[in-house]
């Protein structure tokens, strides 16, 4: 690292991570998106021969980082309390009537039963909330791949459940 990158953190590491509390919760994570702001802003000069970048631009990166920050985190959360609930017994994609009564926990033995892949993307879907181009992503799949194996895990279980409910009924 070049004396003028050294030189500009000196300066500017200060107000920029005051920046980043602002945006943030805590100090934690308001380091650590400077930390990330700083990684994608040396990224970015490699062809300028690595001088430090021009203030504005380091604040405008340290801003969408935070915004995709707390999308990612809200999503996350969100997530986590669909899992929790899901653990729990108390699930809320499911129909509430469904809650009391057998098939709810018929249809979380089905889940369970899917192949892995379906599963994972079934998961992702409805607990994740994720759309199937950011499934494809995390699971390295094209996203027509993830919509026809969520499709898929669908129209098994709906077949395994159909399959139950004339057994119940015959």
């Amino acid at each position: 690292m070049g004396k003028t990158w050294r030189e500009w953190l000196d300066v500017s590491a200060p107000r920029l991570l005051a920046y980043a509390r602002a945006r943030c919760n805590n100090a934690q994570e308001a380091e650590d998106l400077l930390q990330d702001a700083l990684i994608k802003l040396w990224g970015y000069q490699e062809e300028r021969e690595f001088r430090p970048p021009d203030l504005p631009l380091a604040f405008s990166v340290m801003r969408y980082l935070g915004l995709d920050y707390g999308r990612r985190k809200g999503r996350r959360e969100k997530r986590d309390q669909k899992i929790i609930q899901f653990q729990r017994g108390d699930d809320h994609w499911l129909d509430l009537t469904l809650e009391e009564t057998e098939e709810a926990e018929l249809l979380r033995k089905e889940v369970d039963n899917l192949p892995e892949k379906l599963r994972e993307v079934l998961t992702l879907k409805i607990w994740g909330g994720l759309t199937f181009a950011e499934i494809g992503k995390i699971l390295k799949i094209s996203h027509n791949t993830a919509a026809s194996r969520y499709r898929y895990a669908l129209e098994q279980l709906q077949k395994k459940l159909k399959h139950l409910q004339n057994i119940g009924n015959g």
